[in-house]
Protein backbone atom coordinates (compact mmCIF):
# COMPACT_ATOMS: atom_id res chain seq x y z
CA UNK A 1 0.00 0.00 0.00
CA UNK A 2 3.33 2.53 -0.65
CA UNK A 3 2.94 4.06 3.32
CA UNK A 4 1.45 1.26 5.33
CA UNK A 5 -0.76 4.42 7.62
CA UNK A 6 -2.60 5.66 4.17
CA UNK A 7 -6.01 4.89 3.67
CA UNK A 8 -6.29 5.36 0.14
CA UNK A 9 -5.24 2.66 -2.23
CA UNK A 10 -3.72 4.15 -5.30
CA UNK A 11 -5.57 2.99 -8.57
CA UNK A 12 -2.23 0.94 -9.29
CA UNK A 13 -2.44 -0.65 -6.21
CA UNK A 14 -6.18 -1.47 -7.09
CA UNK A 15 -5.23 -2.94 -10.58
CA UNK A 16 -2.54 -5.31 -9.00
CA UNK A 17 -4.68 -6.81 -6.34
CA UNK A 18 -7.54 -7.32 -9.04
CA UNK A 19 -4.80 -9.29 -11.18
CA UNK A 20 -3.75 -11.30 -8.37
CA UNK A 21 -7.47 -11.96 -7.07
CA UNK A 22 -9.85 -11.54 -9.58
CA UNK A 23 -11.75 -9.06 -7.28
CA UNK A 24 -13.24 -6.07 -9.22
CA UNK A 25 -12.39 -2.88 -8.08
CA UNK A 26 -15.63 -2.00 -5.94
CA UNK A 27 -14.86 -5.46 -4.68
CA UNK A 28 -11.46 -4.64 -3.61
CA UNK A 29 -12.44 -0.78 -2.39
CA UNK A 30 -15.23 -2.60 -0.01
CA UNK A 31 -12.63 -5.38 1.18
CA UNK A 32 -10.05 -2.15 2.29
CA UNK A 33 -12.55 -0.56 4.10
CA UNK A 34 -13.40 -3.78 6.19
CA UNK A 35 -9.99 -4.58 6.33
CA UNK A 36 -9.31 -0.73 7.96
CA UNK A 37 -12.39 -1.60 11.03
CA UNK A 38 -10.57 -5.09 11.31
CA UNK A 39 -7.30 -3.06 11.98
CA UNK A 40 -7.57 -1.62 15.31
CA UNK A 41 -4.64 -0.01 15.98
CA UNK A 42 -3.88 1.58 12.79
CA UNK A 43 -1.11 -0.24 11.86
CA UNK A 44 -1.37 -1.02 8.11
CA UNK A 45 -1.77 -4.99 9.05
CA UNK A 46 -3.68 -7.49 10.90
CA UNK A 47 -2.92 -9.75 13.74
CA UNK A 48 -4.10 -13.10 14.40
CA UNK A 49 -6.26 -11.09 17.55
CA UNK A 50 -8.01 -8.85 14.87
CA UNK A 51 -8.86 -11.94 12.35
CA UNK A 52 -10.09 -13.99 15.96
CA UNK A 53 -12.44 -10.89 16.48
CA UNK A 54 -14.26 -11.43 13.35
CA UNK A 55 -17.56 -12.58 14.75
CA UNK A 56 -18.15 -15.34 12.20
CA UNK A 57 -14.45 -16.48 13.23
CA UNK A 58 -15.28 -16.31 16.71
CA UNK A 59 -18.32 -18.37 17.19
CA UNK A 60 -16.61 -20.93 14.98
CA UNK A 61 -15.61 -23.44 16.03
CA UNK A 62 -12.80 -23.59 13.16
CA UNK A 63 -12.04 -20.22 13.40
CA UNK A 64 -8.45 -21.01 15.08
CA UNK A 65 -7.38 -23.14 12.19
CA UNK A 66 -8.85 -20.99 9.96
CA UNK A 67 -6.68 -17.61 10.75
CA UNK A 68 -3.85 -20.07 11.13
CA UNK A 69 -4.38 -20.77 7.42
CA UNK A 70 -4.51 -17.47 6.52
CA UNK A 71 -1.27 -16.67 7.72
CA UNK A 72 0.19 -19.88 6.09
CA UNK A 73 -1.24 -19.36 2.93
CA UNK A 74 -0.59 -15.23 2.76
CA UNK A 75 3.12 -16.47 2.83
CA UNK A 76 5.93 -13.45 3.06
CA UNK A 77 7.94 -11.50 5.28
CA UNK A 78 4.80 -10.38 7.22
CA UNK A 79 2.51 -13.31 7.65
CA UNK A 80 6.18 -15.49 9.19
CA UNK A 81 5.78 -12.19 12.12
CA UNK A 82 2.12 -13.47 11.77
CA UNK A 83 0.57 -9.84 10.40
CA UNK A 84 -1.41 -9.57 6.89
CA UNK A 85 -0.75 -6.60 5.16
CA UNK A 86 -3.88 -5.66 2.80
CA UNK A 87 -2.50 -6.95 -0.62
CA UNK A 88 -1.99 -10.34 1.82
CA UNK A 89 -5.80 -10.12 3.00
CA UNK A 90 -7.46 -9.91 -0.12
CA UNK A 91 -5.24 -12.99 -1.90
CA UNK A 92 -6.10 -15.64 0.78
CA UNK A 93 -10.09 -14.55 0.83
CA UNK A 94 -9.58 -14.77 -2.79
CA UNK A 95 -9.99 -18.30 -2.13
CA UNK A 96 -13.33 -17.89 -1.17
CA UNK A 97 -14.96 -16.51 -4.18
CA UNK A 98 -17.22 -18.86 -6.01
CA UNK A 99 -15.35 -20.47 -8.93
CA UNK A 100 -15.56 -18.97 -12.43
CA UNK A 101 -15.24 -22.17 -14.63
CA UNK A 102 -14.91 -19.62 -18.02
CA UNK A 103 -11.77 -18.76 -16.70
CA UNK A 104 -8.71 -21.09 -17.36
CA UNK A 105 -6.54 -20.29 -14.12
CA UNK A 106 -8.51 -19.26 -11.52
CA UNK A 107 -7.00 -18.10 -8.71
CA UNK A 108 -10.02 -19.48 -6.31
CA UNK A 109 -10.14 -23.18 -8.12
CA UNK A 110 -10.82 -26.21 -6.37
CA UNK A 111 -7.64 -27.19 -6.27
CA UNK A 112 -6.50 -24.16 -4.11
CA UNK A 113 -9.75 -24.52 -1.81
CA UNK A 114 -8.70 -27.82 -1.54
CA UNK A 115 -5.34 -26.55 -0.47
CA UNK A 116 -7.08 -24.05 2.23
CA UNK A 117 -9.03 -26.79 3.73
CA UNK A 118 -5.49 -29.75 3.91
CA UNK A 119 -3.81 -26.38 5.52
CA UNK A 120 -6.39 -26.46 8.26
CA UNK A 121 -6.34 -29.96 9.56
CA UNK A 122 -2.07 -29.94 9.11
CA UNK A 123 -1.35 -28.64 12.26
CA UNK A 124 2.09 -29.16 12.52
CA UNK A 125 2.18 -27.99 8.58
CA UNK A 126 4.12 -31.32 7.55
CA UNK A 127 2.62 -32.03 4.25
CA UNK A 128 0.41 -35.15 6.15
CA UNK A 129 -2.52 -35.22 8.18
CA UNK A 130 -2.06 -37.76 10.83
CA UNK A 131 -4.69 -39.24 12.49
CA UNK A 132 -4.04 -37.35 15.82
CA UNK A 133 -4.40 -33.99 13.70
CA UNK A 134 -7.98 -35.10 12.23
CA UNK A 135 -8.78 -35.98 15.71
CA UNK A 136 -7.71 -32.20 17.10
CA UNK A 137 -9.89 -30.77 14.03
CA UNK A 138 -12.62 -33.69 15.02
CA UNK A 139 -12.87 -32.40 18.34
CA UNK A 140 -12.85 -29.27 17.87
CA UNK A 141 -15.65 -29.15 15.30
CA UNK A 142 -17.99 -31.72 17.96
CA UNK A 143 -16.36 -31.07 21.16
CA UNK A 144 -18.38 -33.21 23.85
CA UNK A 145 -21.16 -34.14 21.07
CA UNK A 146 -18.98 -37.89 20.81
CA UNK A 147 -17.55 -39.95 23.53
CA UNK A 148 -13.80 -40.39 23.25
CA UNK A 149 -14.50 -43.76 21.75
CA UNK A 150 -16.54 -42.14 19.07
CA UNK A 151 -13.95 -40.13 17.87
CA UNK A 152 -11.36 -42.79 17.74
CA UNK A 153 -13.30 -44.70 15.56
CA UNK A 154 -13.96 -42.27 13.64
CA UNK A 155 -10.27 -40.75 13.02
CA UNK A 156 -9.73 -44.25 12.38
CA UNK A 157 -12.32 -45.21 9.80
CA UNK A 158 -11.08 -41.45 8.02
CA UNK A 159 -7.75 -42.39 8.04
CA UNK A 160 -7.89 -45.84 6.50
CA UNK A 161 -10.22 -44.97 3.91
CA UNK A 162 -8.15 -41.71 2.92
CA UNK A 163 -4.69 -43.47 3.38
CA UNK A 164 -4.12 -44.90 -0.31
CA UNK A 165 -0.85 -45.62 0.07
CA UNK A 166 -1.01 -47.16 3.46
CA UNK A 167 1.65 -45.37 5.54
CA UNK A 168 -0.82 -44.02 8.41
CA UNK A 169 -1.13 -40.53 7.10
CA UNK A 170 -3.03 -38.33 4.52
CA UNK A 171 -1.03 -36.73 1.96
CA UNK A 172 -2.23 -33.67 0.22
CA UNK A 173 -3.58 -36.14 -3.16
CA UNK A 174 -5.11 -38.35 -0.71
CA UNK A 175 -7.28 -35.72 0.57
CA UNK A 176 -8.10 -34.16 -3.06
CA UNK A 177 -8.77 -37.96 -3.95
CA UNK A 178 -11.58 -38.55 -0.57
CA UNK A 179 -12.98 -34.67 -1.46
CA UNK A 180 -13.76 -35.77 -4.66
CA UNK A 181 -17.28 -35.90 -4.12
CA UNK A 182 -17.53 -33.07 -1.85
CA UNK A 183 -19.06 -29.81 -3.10
CA UNK A 184 -16.08 -27.76 -1.95
CA UNK A 185 -16.20 -25.12 -4.67
CA UNK A 186 -20.03 -24.42 -2.91
CA UNK A 187 -18.84 -25.01 0.73
CA UNK A 188 -15.82 -22.75 0.39
CA UNK A 189 -17.51 -19.87 -1.23
CA UNK A 190 -18.71 -16.65 -0.04
CA UNK A 191 -20.58 -14.08 -2.11
CA UNK A 192 -18.67 -10.72 -2.25
CA UNK A 193 -20.82 -8.00 -3.07
CA UNK A 194 -19.57 -6.12 -6.18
Amino acid sequence: MGNSSSLMLRDEEIEEIANETEFNRNQIVRLYSRFLSLDKKGQGFLEREDLLNVPELAVNPLGDRIVDAFFTLAGDEFASEKRLNFRQFARVLAFFQPIDRSKKNSHNGRKEKLKFAFIMYDLNKNGFITREEFKVILNSMVGANITTDQLDKIADRTIEEADVDHDGRISFDEFCKAMEKTDIEEKMSIRFLN
